[in-house]
């Protein structure tokens, strides 16, 4: 029993196509999925350890403590170069000093050469006693004596050098006054204090203006003591 007309069997053939509803491959989806993963991956590093991205505010501070260390940087080299250069003039002036003084050493070697010969010109106290009173200038003036004393110590045998001397000298006048009487006076007494030689010098003023010396005797006794260990006598010139 026939239905219908039947219609024709449709079959492809090796020369024709179909059309068929094509989707993504699958190996590109696979593709981007990786990459997008890659991405994720380095952004989450990247934030997570990598270096943290600066805020405008952070990039100006962080530029001001540049420029701040710069400056300081500057400052500090200057600072440098000047220490330097004032180091380098330390040890000029160092050196000069050391050339000054080893001039003044050799001055002071030949003062004390030429000033050890004068003294062995200087005649001798005649009593020969050490401290010897060399010499000594006794002038009267304004009712008063200035007086210029000259003491020198021997050198002991063998050395170049003497103990320090540490005592009192004592000025005596001897004179007279107006009505012919005659007398003494102490004018003046001090400590002393010396080396190899001194010389002392100063004024006396006498005690009774009408009082006419004409000699004065000087005397020198040690340290705690009264006994005289030196003496000579000058006579008074007048002054004008």
């Amino acid at each position: 029993m026939s239905l219908g007309p039947k219609r024709p069997t449709f079959k492809p053939t090796p020369y024709g196509y179909t059309r068929r509803s094509r989707g993504i491959p699958r190996w590109l989806m696979l593709l981007i999925t990786g990459v997008v993963l890659g991405a994720g991956g380095v952004l989450f590093l990247q934030r997570s350890y990598g270096p943290q991205r600066l805020t405008v505010e952070q990039s100006e501070q962080l530029r001001s403590d540049l420029n701040t260390s710069n400056m300081e940087s500057q400052r500090l080299s200057i600072e440098s170069e000047k220490i330097k250069a004032e180091i380098k003039q330390a040890r000029q002036d160092q050196q000069e000093q050391k050339t000054r003084a080893e001039q003044a050493r050799k001055q002071t070697a030949d003062m004390e050469a030429g000033l050890e010969s004068l003294i062995q010109a200087i005649p001798p106290d005649p009593r020969g006693t050490s401290p010897g009173i060399r010499g000594a200038d006794m002038v009267a003036r304004d009712a008063g004596v200035d007086y210029r004393i000259l003491l020198i110590q021997d050198l002991p045998e063998g050395q170049s050098a003497v103990p320090a001397l540490r005592g009192r000298i004592k000025l005596i006048a001897q004179g007279s006054y107006p009505n012919g009487n005659a007398g003494y006076v102490d004018l003046a007494e001090q400590p002393l204090d010396m080396g190899r030689y001194i010389v002392i010098d100063g004024r006396a003023d006498l005690p009774n203006k009408s009082f006419r010396p004409r000699q004065v005797t000087i005397q020198i006794m040690g340290e705690g003591s009264d006994k005289v260990i030196a003496t000579r006598t000058f006579h008074v010139t007048a002054g004008r």
